[in-house]
């Protein structure tokens, strides 16, 4: 009998192509972050892999990605805040107001301004919840209200070592102490980033309430039907965003050794870009906390390479939209229509 060679399954091809594609376009992150540390450890060797310019980079990240934190809790139920960074600043002017111009200890510094921040953000969840304001919307008018606060705060100027207060006062404490400035270097910069992505993690992914959250991002209308307060678990992700927006601003500040006019301001898109590079990560498909801290590493890998390798300081903005843009065409360019 004359044996008959099977055919190809011709059929099952496309599939498998479609397999990979979809691999690529999952891990692209993972896969851009390891291609880029091979790249700039090939031109530039141990000046890159150097311990110490690891260390630069965990640092660099570190704040971006507790502000990626915030955005990551805010977007988790749909949600959006453009104010995140100009309200961080205001915390930062608390915080360090509170140490130099009251000369309170360290923790209750922390606890003001902490406090101070949940307060204003009562405003954020007003606008939206209340008065049904998109959120972005709200949150860009309050960039403005924010601005506006905290400079009338400070008196136009900054919170630092050797100056008085808006009334012209002393302040009480004239430079500041070693506590202080450990916050904002490392090993507690990393601990402090490290921890907030651990507790981000364990909320939104392990608990019951950060599974109400996730929900809500899915289909709001469905997880109405189904029994969840929408509106009250959009609030209480609002005040644990609150709460890492502080933790961003006291890093800030402790790392500037001062609180500048808008010294928050420029983490924005940083911390966006982080986000939406981390929701592609795996095919999460949503914002996560172990995502945005591998986003935040990729940016500021990038970015450090980039620096060591003389690119001009004028092109690193470019390189991190182009990071943002092709996260956005991961994200939603195969996103299937609903």
């Amino acid at each position: 009998m004359t044996q008959v060679t099977p055919k190809p399954n011709m059929a099952a091809m496309p599939g498998h192509k479609k397999s990979v594609g979809k691999f690529l376009i999952d891990w692209a992150a993972l896969l851009t972050l390891v291609v880029s540390v091979l790249a700039f450890w090939a031109i530039k060797g141990t000046r890159f892999m150097s311990t110490n310019n690891m260390i630069n980079i965990l640092r660099a990240m570190s704040i971006t990605t507790v502000f990626g934190i915030a955005a990551t809790v805010t977007m988790a139920p749909d949600g959006f805040d453009m104010s995140a960074c100009t309200l961080a600043s205001c915390s930062a002017y608390v915080f360090v107001s509170m140490y130099l111009w009251h000369g309170l200890p360290l923790l209750v510094c922390v606890l003001i301004s902490i406090l101070v921040t949940i307060i204003m953000y009562q405003l954020t969840m007003f606008l939206i919840l209340v008065c049904k304001i998109p959120d972005m919307l709200a949150t860009c008018a309050l960039m403005f209200v924010h601005q506006g606060i905290g400079q009338w705060y400070i008196g136009g100027g900054a919170v630092s070592t050797g100056m008085r207060t808006p009334a012209g006062a002393d302040p009480k404490r004239i430079k500041l102490g070693e506590d202080f400035l450990a916050i904002g270097k490392e090993p507690w910069l990393i601990i402090i980033m490290l921890a907030c992505v651990f507790i981000a993690y364990i909320f939104l992914e392990h608990t019951k309430h950060g599974r109400f959250i996730y929900a809500m991002g899915g289909n709001k209308q469905a997880a109405r039907l189904s029994g969840i307060n929408v509106k009250a678990y959009r609030y209480l992700a609002g005040m644990i965003t609150a709460v890492f927006i502080a933790i961003g601003g006291i890093l800030v500040s402790s790392r500037g050794s001062s609180a500048q006019v808008m010294c928050c301001d420029n983490y924005l898109m940083q911390a966006l870009a982080a986000v939406f590079v981390g929701r592609t990560v795996g095919g999460a498909e949503k914002p996560n906390a172990l995502g945005t801290m591998i986003g935040a590493l990729l940016v500021a890998t990038l970015e450090n390479g980039l620096t060591i390798c003389a690119v001009p300081f004028y092109i690193l903005p470019a390189v991190k939209g182009a990071v943002l843009a092709l996260a956005l065409i991961a994200a939603y360019a195969t996103k299937k229509e609903q």
